[in-house]
């Protein structure tokens, strides 16, 4: 059963408000996942077999396919062999089974598909696996709105950068600088995400993070993320002049009792 939070795509409002994109017009909406989220377990299952056929038309019809392919196999070979009580309820179990496996994937590709090529995407990500996992989204951006997420788990510390494929390296590498200074002795991977040469698919940023080594134990993430708490924010202001005729805002005067 897919995560309802996944499937709400990205929430970093200060990607939202301030990046301008083209007009992207997701399978699962805000509303949408809200609503699955507070649905029953049998009601998000039919939520999510709508979603998943409005996103492929044929994802169903080889789920029920498959289940009643396999339940017919086993029927036949139990006419065969004469173990037909035997067959039976395995070839029930096994076809449940696929059918169960197979929608799970499609429900997840409609998941990437939701909010892929949106701001925040790898965010969204992070935030949805699955274990002892402290995500921090945009913890570095410049004024291109090119953005840096942390992600602190067993590994280590996982820095993915979400924008140009030639402006992240710097700003992955200022950030892998800053967060070594408390992260001492502790493995810092860094990734890009998107569909640039060089950078890795939403699709697969998930199974990427999870391939990584456990390094760390559950004593020494607790400690690593309280030492990454000091860490101040390095979002970089826009540069330029400052324009001279704002009006500084003016301090309230005191009450006179």
């Amino acid at each position: 059963m897919p995560d309802p939070r996944f499937l709400s795509g990205p929430g970093n409002r200060m990607l939202r408000r301030t990046v301008r994109t083209r007009k992207v017009y997701p399978v699962v909406n805000r509303d949408a996942a809200e609503d699955i989220a507070k649905a029953g377990r049998l009601k998000q299952i039919r939520m999510v077999a709508g979603l998943v056929n409005r996103q492929n038309r044929k994802a169903l019809p080889i789920v029920f396919g498959s289940v009643i392919g396999i339940i017919v196999v086993f029927v036949i070979v139990g006419l065969v062999t004469g173990l037909l009580g035997l067959l039976i309820p395995l070839g029930v179990l096994l076809g449940l089974l696929a059918g169960t496996i197979l929608f799970g994937r499609f429900a997840q590709s409609a998941q990437y598909s939701a909010i892929e090529g949106q701001p925040g995407a790898a965010a969204a990500i992070l935030q949805s696996m699955r274990g002892n996992w402290t995500v921090d989204p945009a913890v570095a951006a410049n004024r291109n709105m090119d953005v840096v997420h942390r992600a602190v788990g067993r590994p280590g510390v996982i820095l993915v950068g979400e924008g140009s494929p030639t402006r992240l390296p710097g700003l992955l590498a200022a950030e892998k600088k800053r967060v070594a200074r408390v992260a001492y002795d502790v493995p810092i991977f860094d990734f890009q995400a998107g569909n640039a040469e060089g950078q890795i698919p939403i699709s697969k940023l998930q199974r990427k993070i999870m391939r990584l080594p456990r390094n760390l134990k559950g004593g020494a993430v607790s400690d690593l993320n309280h030492r990454l708490k000091a860490l101040q924010p390095s979002l970089q202001a826009p540069k330029g002049p400052i324009p001279k005729n704002i009006r500084q805002p003016k301090m309230p005067r005191p009450r006179v009792r």
